[in-house]
């Protein structure tokens, strides 16, 4: 008798444990920016490599990853269609990737964001998406333009939005990934001509296929110290 009640405990034992690994949700992470992570969900793009090394490390199951990029999006277009884009998918993480077109449309189009209001735009997408439970990772605009000495036309604007996320972030305890210094300090070993594209970017600030991994395994990172 006893060693019935043993195979039988055993036996429910199991099949609480499938139940529970057959319901097991996948953890939803949404890449929220401009043209960049538009791309990415592409063949080549980050996104799609990101599902690649997700899947070489036994996590296919676990990750669930989504691209909501728009071309030509600034901050303040991010939080006018956030509710619709990205709250609605119920996320677990979104991962907010824009400032090249807030910097880059000021002198191309005349647009852009000011710098005030790119940090007030950018605390009410923070605040809308951790209101509704969502955890949030910040990064920095990358490049426009990969000249290391600091001579592409955008360069101050991009470091001060960037100063400015790197502050913001320290203050709230945010997740971070700095592409801005990542992508220099690569530029610095890779680009020994100066040039101002050709190494991470194919046009100054849509990614190569180097680009596209580098950001790929930046972003994965973040993602997966996020509990």
């Amino acid at each position: 008798m006893t060693n019935k009640i043993i195979l039988l405990a055993v036996f429910v034992a199991s099949m609480l444990l499938l139940a529970f690994t057959s319901q097991k949700k996948k953890k939803k992470v949404v890449f929220f920016g401009d043209s960049i992570t538009a791309a990415a969900v592409r063949p080549g793009g980050y996104i799609k490599l990101m599902d690649s090394i997700v899947a070489q490390e036994g996590l296919a199951d676990d990750y669930e990853l989504v691209g909501a990029g728009v071309s030509g999006d600034k901050i303040y277009d991010l939080y006018l269609r956030i509710e619709e884009d990205v709250i609605s998918k119920h996320p677990d993480i979104v991962l907010i990737y824009v400032g090249v077109n807030d910097v880059w449309h000021k002198t191309s189009s005349g647009t852009g964001t000011d710098f005030d209001k790119f940090g007030r735009f950018y605390q009410a997408v923070v605040n809308k998406l951790e209101a509704a439970g969502i955890k949030v990772i910040i990064s920095t605009p990358a490049v426009i333009g990969e000249k290391t000495d600091y001579s592409n036309q955008q360069d101050g604007d991009l470091n001060l939005y960037s100063n400015w996320l790197r502050n913001y972030s320290a203050q709230h305890e945010i997740p971070f990934v700095d592409l801005r210094s990542a992508f220099h300090q690569y530029d610095l070993a890779h680009n020994p001509e100066n040039k101002d594209r050709g190494i991470l970017t194919v046009d100054r600030v849509h990614l190569t296929p180097a680009g596209n991994l580098f950001v790929a395994e930046a972003f994965w990172k973040a993602i997966k110290s996020v509990k």
